[in-house]
């Protein structure tokens, strides 16, 4: 090895001519180096390090068989949540609200024939056969009552021993179409279609009844389409969504992944030309993602629907360690240093760059774990160890591999290295307009934030390319709603609920809801009390109002209550001490902002006119609805806290104090950029949108840290005018910055094809900003950097 050199000799970016060092002649014997004690040691131990390496892998990645997934899709809530608490104490005064919504479509004419009817009649005795189905509604089990005298009668509104024929599906008709209760929750306003929703008790300790229920209503339901090639069958609900989030990881990681690899693949391949390049990459990425989702076992995380970008992200993050590592290898090579050499210097320029670069990177997934959702916080985790692996492995087992090969210098013109020289002098000539230019851009792209509304669909976080998506909406369109605001209405004291001032507050809630835009049916206890009321008065149309007696009230629902049959009674409506009563919009086609709106305003109107029954609207739709803006509102702090830790890190490795604030506005302006960009085009975003600050700080203050570090050690070891340390750090880590910004930004690309809007959304907008970062580093950062020369 060559002896010490001076640190002017080492990263020169130009000869006397101005050539840059991949023209470089020099010969083995004539290159010179600097020692460097950790570089020399890997190399002389490379094979125990290799071998060390692979058991530490191996070890860790058995971890992958503990992992488990949560089909709960109530996981994207902390316990502490406030809605979640809030609709937890409403299940427990009535019912939990998870369910499977079996959908009966004719494909001709309506629902009221004698087959079909047979047919409802028979799904809802099926239905009941359900693991842990606590009941079962539908049109033919409905609860019609009727006056016999002075008796109530409550049958089902198809009786068992009733002959059907034309004359008893036409009454039934008329009978369906006229009760509130079923219009539009139950059968579609034409009849052309109805639905059984069967109430699931889920035991709390058994996280595969999900899949017993769901495999068991899949079963049938294939059963039925053999039997009934005339009808459709569509299956929704809570339940067939759980189900869905917890298939959904292994169905997108079964695409996503090995078309990311490729990706990443085809732009390291074809940007370093060498195959033994392209396969280490292969290599450091894939133990990089076993290793992480290896330890994510050991430490017993949960995976869910929010965590499949794990797999994705990581291989991304991954890969720009091995090209910084294989583009300044390449440059040595080219200048005359022997293999070994060449990988000592490599690790001497690049360990600090790298090592920076993944603590902060890691840092802005770690800030995830302020997120209010608990899949991004395990996101979070599960991307960081990743991180740190790929960090370790690169600066260990990648070196220790690479001197035991012979990679060739890089031969023939260098397109690439060229026209990053020639980028340098072109931003060194031009840096004020570049500077008033690329200002002007961002803050007009920055604008574009506050054209952002928080708002998106629980419903339509499946891409319509799911079986789940397309069920759900031919359901929303023909039949339903599917989102829900439920609201738990005090009485005064037990048995209040039967006062008739009580009830008529209800009522004129109820018809308040009712003219709601969206809303497509309103159930309460008011409405079956008017029914009782017209029932017991012959059905006039003019008793169908609240009774002026509490005593008439209560007589009714005691009446009615006892003749309801086993699994039909009224406990998912009022408490048991009937002090209490629930009642439950339905929308269509609502998303959060919808929700979340027309909550503020039932709240008030109720303030304003009934204060007595003042409460909270609740439902799992609700939860869903302020998760996108809780989620902002915690993620700020934890995005202020990656900036700040960023921040610090940056200006002790940089050792400038201005240097480490400068380098924060590139850092920045490129989500801000981003995001605008989504406000102008978009408009919308929802709960991945709080995550993208801090993820993507923490990935853009790569590029940056690394044209900082040859910018500084420019100026530093080689005396350096500025301008000069421009080109210079154009030269040396140019070519490096565009590898990995579009290895980042092919990997995020591909995640933003998931059919997981919440993951196609965050791979969508870091994509954009990794695209905007590497912009603002080649022309914004360098025109930054000379302004401010002379007072660094």
């Amino acid at each position: 090895m060559p002896p010490n050199a001076d640190n002017s000799q080492v990263d020169s970016p130009q000869d006397k001519a101005g050539t840059p060092p991949y023209h470089a002649t020099a010969t083995a014997e004539s290159a010179q180096v600097i020692r460097y004690p950790f570089g020399e040691w890997i190399v002389r131990f490379a094979w125990p390090v290799i071998i060390v390496s692979f058991l530490l892998c191996a070890l860790a990645a058995a971890g992958m068989a503990r992992l488990q997934y949560n089909p709960d899709n109530r996981v994207f809530f902390s316990e502490d949540n406030p809605e979640l608490q809030a609709l937890e104490a409403l299940e427990q005064t009535y019912s939990k609200t998870d369910n499977v919504f079996i959908a009966v479509a004719p494909k001709t004419g309506t629902v009221f024939t004698p087959d079909v009817l047979r047919l409802i009649g028979e799904i809802t005795e099926r239905a009941w056969t359900i693991p842990y189905s606590s009941r079962v509604d539908s049109l033919t089990n409905y609860q019609y009552s009727r006056a016999d005298g002075d008796d109530l009668l409550v049958t089902a509104l198809l009786e068992d021993d009733v002959e059907l024929d034309e004359s008893v599906a036409a009454e039934i008709e008329r009978v369906a179409l006229s009760k509130p209760f079923l219009v539009n929750r139950l059968i579609a306003e034409d009849g052309t279609a109805t639905g059984i929703n069967v109430t699931i008790l889920k035991p709390e300790d058994n996280d595969q009844a999900v899949y017993e229920v769901t495999s068991y209503v899949k079963d049938i339901v294939v059963e039925l389409e053999a039997a009934h090639p005339d009808i459709n069958f569509y299956l929704t609900g809570g339940a067939m969504f759980d189900v869905a989030f917890a298939e959904l990881p292994n169905a997108e990681n079964a695409i996503l992944v090995p078309l990311m690899f490729f990706l990443i693949l085809l732009v390291v391949g074809l940007s370093l030309k060498t195959v033994w390049a392209t396969i280490l990459v292969l290599a450091l990425i894939t133990l990089s993602v076993l290793v992480a989702m290896g330890i994510a076992g050991w430490a017993g995380f949960e995976l869910s629907a929010g965590t499949t970008g794990a797999p994705v992200i990581i291989p991304t993050l991954s890969v720009a360690h091995c090209v910084h590592l294989m583009v300044t290898l390449r440059q040595k090579r080219s200048a005359g240093f022997t293999q070994k050499q060449a990988v000592i210097e490599a690790l001497r320029v690049n360990v600090s760059p790298i090592v920076i670069t993944s603590v902060t990177t890691a840092i802005g997934f770690l800030s995830l774990n302020f997120s209010e959702a608990p899949p991004f916080r395990t996101l979070g985790n599960i991307v960081a160890i990743g991180v740190m692996a790929a960090c370790v492995l690169a600066l260990t087992l990648l070196p220790a591999i690479l001197s035991r090969l012979n990679m060739k210098p890089a031969t023939g013109r260098q397109y690439l290295f060229n026209a990053m020289h020639g980028l340098g002098k072109f931003v060194v000539r031009a840096q004020k307009p570049l500077l008033w230019i690329c200002g002007s851009i961002i803050l007009v792209l920055a604008l574009g934030t506050t054209r952002i509304v928080l708002d998106d669909n629980f419903i339509h976080y499946f891409d319509d390319k799911f079986e789940i998506r397309q069920h759900t909406d031919f359901v929303e369109n023909r039949l339903t709603g599917l989102n829900a605001i439920e609201f738990s209405l005090p009485a005064a004291g037990d048995g209040g609920i039967s006062d008739p001032a009580y009830l008529a507050g209800v009522n004129e809630f109820v018809e308040w809801l009712k003219q709601q835009d969206k809303v497509t049916n309103v159930g309460s206890i008011a409405e079956i009390i008017k029914e009782l009321n017209q029932s017991m008065h012959g059905d006039d149309p003019a008793y169908y109002r609240i009774p002026e007696s509490r005593e008439l009230a209560a007589q009714y629902l005691l009446l009615y209550e006892m003749s309801l049959p086993y699994g039909l009674d009224l406990n998912n409506q009022i408490d048991v001490a009937k002090s209490q009563s629930r009642v439950i919009a339905l929308l269509r086609e609502a998303s959060s902002l919808d929700l979340r709106e027309l909550n503020v305003r039932a709240e008030e109107w109720l303030q304003q006119n009934q204060p007595a029954l003042f409460n909270h609207g609740s439902g799992l739709s609700m939860i869903f609805a302020y998760i996108s803006e809780r989620n902002i509102n915690s993620m700020l702090f934890g995005s202020l806290f990656a900036l700040v830790a960023i921040s610090l890190i940056l200006i002790f490795a940089l050792r400038s104090v201005r240097i480490g604030l400068v380098s924060l506005v590139p850092n920045l302006v490129p989500a801000a950029m981003a995001l605008g960009v989504w406000g102008y085009l978009v408009g919308e975003a929802g709960l991945s949108v709080a995550v993208v600050v801090a993820v993507t700080l923490g990935i853009i203050v790569d590029d940056t840290v690394h044209f900082l570090s040859k910018y500084l050690r420019a100026r530093r070891e080689q005396g350096m005018s500025p301008a000069d340390a421009v080109v210079s750090a154009f030269d040396t880590v140019g070519v490096a910055l565009w590898i990995t910004s579009m290895a980042l930004i092919a990997g995020f690309l591909v995640l933003s094809f998931s059919g997981f809007k919440v993951n196609a959304e965050m791979g969508l907008l870091s994509a954009v900003t990794i695209a905007f970062a590497l912009i603002c580093d080649y022309f914004f950062l360098p025109a930054v950097l000379l302004k401010t020369a002379q007072k660094t």
